[in-house]
């Protein structure tokens, strides 16, 4: 069994991490940092180790808009995101092989085709903050961990793009 460990606040990160050399990183974004300068030492590892990069931005909408199948300015919005995380592992990792895609509404679902697809060492999760996370957010690490024993590193972002400090999520 792996062991989790949580780095900072709601942060998980897994102890078994693959030889930096090979290893193929999903990133999933629900929120993008406001700046490189804002993310926490362990993801600029994660980031400048990685051989292979997949970005994958989650249409994340309302259970409302959900239901409707309204999910135009999500999709603008997971847009936003993937061209935000781009541009931070560009200045990161540059020459890094990174790919990108939006993910379907339903972010387990993305994870699943993501990882189908990729087959990651890592997945590193970027997750909104507490003050503004949503029903698609909730039990989604747990159901990581539980359905693709794959080493997990999530970190927070609040609504002004940047990673809260210990404590105040």
């Amino acid at each position: 069994m792996r062991s989790w460990i949580l780095v900072r606040a709601r942060r998980w990160h897994d102890a078994d991490v693959a030889a930096p050399d090979q290893t193929r990183l999903l990133i999933a974004t629900g929120e993008a940092a406001a700046d490189v300068d804002e993310l926490p030492p362990l993801v600029r590892t994660l980031v400048q180790s990685a051989s292979e990069i997949l970005v994958i931005a989650p249409i994340l909408v309302s259970r409302l808009r959900w239901l409707a199948s309204d999910t135009d300015r999500a999709r603008i919005e997971a847009d936003e995101r993937l061209a935000a995380v781009l541009g931070h592992l560009e200045a990161l990792a540059p020459g890094t092989e990174v790919a990108s895609q939006i993910g379907d509404d339903a972010p387990l679902t993305a994870f699943e085709d993501a990882i189908r697809a990729f087959r990651p060492d890592h997945i590193l999760v970027a997750l909104r903050s507490a003050d503004h996370d949503a029903w698609q957010e909730r039990g989604l690490i747990d159901a990581l961990r539980r359905d693709f024993h794959i080493p997990v590193t999530v970190f927070e972002i609040d609504r002004a793009g940047r990673v809260p400090p210990a404590g105040e999520t």
